[in-house]
């Protein structure tokens, strides 16, 4: 799948990113989280530094996400059978995704949290 060109590698790296949306679940609700985040940083008028924050964990669940969909196909690539490995692999991967969406929710408390309690 080596592209020569960069228009190439571009599009195939879009195609990836739309095929999470499309395909894993987990993706809708934290596209759905980022789009209140951006609202309400908008809504509160935030600084740049909490801005920087929030734009940063957006990101990080969205990357983390999109890596786990990676590891997970590669492992059903491998294998269709249960092997602890295959399990392993599997668990850490979404591990990653729940440490950046705990990390979102703790900037979120931060940014937002006296403007909203």
């Amino acid at each position: 799948m080596k592209h020569k060109t960069f228009a190439g590698s571009l599009k195939d790296a879009f195609k990836g990113i739309f095929f999470v949306i499309r395909h894993e679940r987990n993706m809708s609700f934290h596209i759905l989280a980022a789009a209140l985040a951006l609202a309400a940083s908008f809504y509160y008028k935030i600084n740049r530094m909490e801005f920087l924050f929030v734009i940063t964990a957006i990101f990080l669940v969205m990357i983390t996400e999109t890596l786990n969909t990676a590891v997970e196909t590669l492992v059903d690539l491998y294998t269709r059978e249960y092997h602890p490995l295959a399990g392993i692999a599997k668990k850490v991967a979404a591990g990653a995704v729940l440490g950046a969406a705990l990390f979102a929710v703790v900037i979120a408390c931060l940014v937002f949290g006296d403007k909203l309690w």
